[in-house]
């Protein structure tokens, strides 16, 4: 897999996640809002050129990676992040 870097972007009530794929100029994003002690995870957009590389996932990864170290849960509004959750029941305790 190519090298995959994520970032986290939060303007309080809500943010992103980039994915920026090394030797490519655009990003694959993850988007969520917050109320109180959830983020809504709205949208994950991998655009086709970094497509196929794991990169929805890694962003997936790292949203659930902040939320066990902020302390959050998620709303999986998003198909992908709701499909994410039932292939990986050990996240279920994330779940809002």
């Amino acid at each position: 897999m190519d090298d995959v870097t994520i970032t986290s972007h939060d303007s309080g009530t809500h943010g992103e996640y980039h994915a920026a794929v090394a030797g490519s100029s655009v990003i694959g994003r993850l988007t969520w809002t917050r109320q109180d002690d959830v983020r809504a995870a709205e949208h994950t957009l991998v655009p086709p050129e970094i497509g196929g590389r794991g990169v929805a996932g890694k962003l997936v990864e790292a949203l659930i990676a902040d939320a066990r170290t902020l302390h959050f849960r998620i709303d999986p509004q998003c198909s992908y992040v709701a499909a994410q959750f039932k292939r990986h029941p050990e996240w279920a305790d994330l779940l809002a």
